[in-house]
């Protein structure tokens, strides 16, 4: 029993540095390991003995996004009821990685990370949730199930900088964001 205590306050503790990494980062993208030592509340020797080098500690980022977007996908519950409503909440759920998906977005020179490009669990969710729509007629069967993906992302995007440009609430960017989403997947008549 006392070999998966250390596990766990081990996984623990690197999930809190990549998170405080990916807050640092997001903020600064030249924060330097002592920065997000800081951030995280451990020493940079703490942060060395997890990631020896900074390339290390970048290619775990981009896991760690990966692994918060499929837990964000799963919370977001998309065989559950009408899929315009699923997708409606998974939206709500990315909506909430704002400061790790910017990141991820915009600085694509620190984010060459294996595995980005290659289609995840995640992606496939989302396809088939807009394939099952198109089919029980939620979802507008005229437009390619790739396209509406993109363009849920994109408002994400505008959403998350309407908050930072507009200085929006949150709030309203999202509902922004949903509203002009439904009107996209509208069926029409």
């Amino acid at each position: 029993m006392d070999s998966v205590a250390p596990n766990g306050a081990r996984a623990r503790t690197r999930r809190a540095i990549l998170d405080a990494a990916l807050s640092a980062l997001s903020k600064n993208a030249a924060a330097s390991m002592a920065d997000i030592a800081a951030a995280a509340g451990v020493g940079r020797t703490t942060i060395h003995r997890y990631f020896p080098e900074r390339s290390d500690l970048l290619s775990a980022i981009g896991t760690h996004l990966l692994e918060r977007i499929e837990v964000a996908t799963v919370r977001a519950r998309l065989d559950e009821g009408p899929a315009d409503e699923a997708l409606e909440r998974v939206c709500q759920e990315y909506f909430e990685l704002e400061d790790v998906l910017l990141f991820a977005f915009e600085n694509p020179q620190m984010t060459d990370w294996t595995g980005w490009d290659d289609e995840t669990e995640s992606d496939r969710a989302l396809l088939r949730l807009i394939e099952r729509g198109r089919e029980e007629g939620t979802i507008d069967a005229g437009q390619p199930a790739a396209w509406l993906t993109e363009v849920m992302w994109s408002l994400l995007y505008s959403a998350w900088q309407h908050t930072r440009g507009q200085h929006a609430s949150k709030h309203a960017a999202l509902e922004l964001s949903l509203r002009t989403l439904r009107k996209v997947i509208k069926i029409e008549r």
